[in-house]
């Protein structure tokens, strides 16, 4: 009778470790993600909505197995709050991670406007964008860009505007220094200096671990930025850029013009995509235009676009090599050469081959 108990005793014992593994494996698979998708699902938390409700509005957007599994993980992690709001979740979350994220809440703003700023666009082209996007008009970006008394105060500011900026043969004081990246701004009412100053700020971010080497620099800070955004509309990678780069140190050190067709567009005001320079565009005297008179070992008077790190980091280190000439294709191919006679002849055969650029 005794044994009969004993084993009674154990098979009890047993089955409530069966149980209650059974219970734990249960309880894990349904806190678990309910797919490995990441496609984000927009929820709205309104004030006052109970847990409960919370938990059945996770469960009918499919971003929750369970909401009896998911109210009872609330109970005994013992959380005591989640934050009225509207959030960004995803299937392949899971409980815990969107308890996480409830509980912290958010700040969610419904009239937040995103922008993003391409690398090597120009003053004109951000201007466009943020009159688009804001409530600024496109001569407000445009006076901003040459505001003096701003621009100073930013010079003392940042480390990398100088006194060079304010030439007056310069069109946009700011060009190619504002960083090119996707910004969040509180609404359409954002100022153009706020947009300005955010924009400045990834700029000494990005560049901060380059500060030295570019002050160190035989070339001025302003004119490697004038460089850098000559190789980023040049070049379509970093090996392209790095090697266009070595091109035009090689160009000035030999008191070569830097004949750069970018930069007569730029001088111009003409966007390449609209048509063919003319001769006399190519041939007439500008601070921009590399391709004119005056203009053997001179570097533009200033940036041309903004230019992306990549393009930075090209001129900061160049590929070294004998070369003085390049062109690109159609393919954004670009072959080199060291002589005209050479570089005549890739031309004529990239033409024959139908891959010459024509707008």
């Amino acid at each position: 009778m005794k044994r009969t108990y004993i084993k009674l005793i154990k098979a009890l014992i047993v089955l409530i470790l069966s149980l209650i593994l059974m219970f734990i494996c249960i309880y894990n698979y349904e806190l678990s993600p309910v797919s490995k998708t990441d496609k984000m699902v927009t929820v709205t938390i309104e004030k006052g909505t109970s847990r409960r409700k919370i938990a059945s509005l996770l469960e009918s957007k499919g971003l929750i197995r369970s909401s009896t599994f998911f109210n009872l993980y609330i109970r005994l992690n013992k959380i005591t709050n989640l934050y009225a709001s509207t959030y960004k979740l995803s299937p392949n979350m899971g409980v815990k991670k969107i308890v996480s994220i409830l509980n912290k809440g958010n700040n969610y703003n419904p009239d937040s406007v995103r922008i993003t700023f391409p690398e090597g666009i120009n003053m004109r082209k951000i201007a466009t964008i943020i009159s688009k996007n804001t409530t600024n008009r496109y001569e407000d970006v445009i006076k901003k860009a040459n505001d003096k008394s701003y621009l100073k105060e930013l010079i003392s500011k940042y480390w990398f505007l100088t006194e060079d900026i304010l030439d007056s043969k310069i069109y946009y004081k700011l060009e190619g220094y504002l960083y090119p990246d996707t910004y969040e701004f509180v609404n359409k009412n954002v100022s153009v200096e706020e947009i300005f100053n955010k924009m400045l700020e990834q700029t000494n971010k990005i560049l901060k671990q380059y500060e030295k080497t570019m002050q160190k620099n035989k070339y001025s800070i302003h004119q490697l930025f004038s460089l850098a955004s000559m190789v980023e509309l040049e070049g379509s990678t970093l090996e392209y850029r790095k090697s266009i780069a070595g091109v035009f140190y090689n160009r000035l050190k030999s008191g070569m013009n830097l004949g750069s067709d970018v930069t007569t567009y730029y001088a111009f005001k003409i966007e390449m995509s609209d048509r063919d320079l003319t001769t006399d565009e190519l041939n007439t005297y500008n601070a921009y235009n590399t391709r004119g008179p005056n203009m053997e070992g001179m570097i533009p008077v200033g940036p041309i676009c903004n230019p992306s790190i990549e393009s930075i980091q090209a001129i900061l280190k160049p590929t070294k090599h004998d070369y003085y000439y390049f062109v690109a294709d159609k393919n954004k191919k670009v072959y080199f050469s060291k002589t005209s006679q050479e570089h005549n002849a890739t031309i004529s055969e990239i033409r024959r081959k139908g891959d010459w650029i024509e707008w």
